[in-house]
């Protein structure tokens, strides 16, 4: 059988808790919204596999993790897309930091994806309308500085019966550049 994964980026556990209640806020002015109850994260992909897949998945994140350094990542501005998604933005060196780390994942991983994410972003809404957008911006007018060390990736897998994505595991950057292997002389 196979099951729904993602790859994500958590923020540490105070930015957690301060998304967790800027989405009760939110939910206060318009009723219920896509990703309410998703703890606060940056999604780096999804993708399906069975429960033998994932053992050998665990230990090819293990391996690019390995030579991935943490990076200090600033969240600095609200912002929205189209789409209704309506999300803290980092600010423009933590964008391209994070980019590169998505994209070393993601054409790391050599596993089939569902969806692929290159526009780093932790979301509060998605899908909103754009009454609903305006009321978002409306209610987070002030500034925002939130700070982070991005120094791991976590794996969620998506339990059907809450409807929500949880972490079963963590993989921490190493910053070990990768061994060559060099042949040496006998003489």
């Amino acid at each position: 059988m196979q099951n729904r994964y993602s790859l994500v980026i958590s923020p540490s556990e105070e930015i957690i808790a301060l998304v967790k209640t800027m989405k009760n806020e939110l939910a206060k002015e318009i009723g219920w919204f896509h990703s309410k109850n998703s703890l606060a994260h940056i999604t780096i992909n999804e993708f399906m596999a069975s429960e033998n897949e994932i053992k050998m998945i665990k230990k090819q994140l293990n391996t690019i993790c390995e030579s991935l350094k943490p990076v200090l990542v600033h969240l600095n501005a609200f912002d929205s897309y189209p789409n209704g998604a309506f999300f803290i933005a980092p600010d423009a060196l933590s964008k391209i930091d994070l980019k590169q780390i998505m994209k070393h994942l993601n054409q790391s991983f050599r596993v089939k994806t569902l969806f692929k994410n290159n526009e780093p972003h932790l979301s509060i809404a998605r899908q909103l309308s754009p009454e609903h957008i305006a009321t978002s911006y409306r209610l987070f007018s002030k500034s925002i500085d939130l700070n982070f060390v991005c120094d791991s990736i976590s794996l969620r897998l998506f339990n059907p019966n809450i409807k929500q994505f949880e972490i079963i595991s963590h993989f921490e950057f190493k910053n070990n550049p990768k061994s060559t292997f060099e042949q040496g002389t006998l003489f």
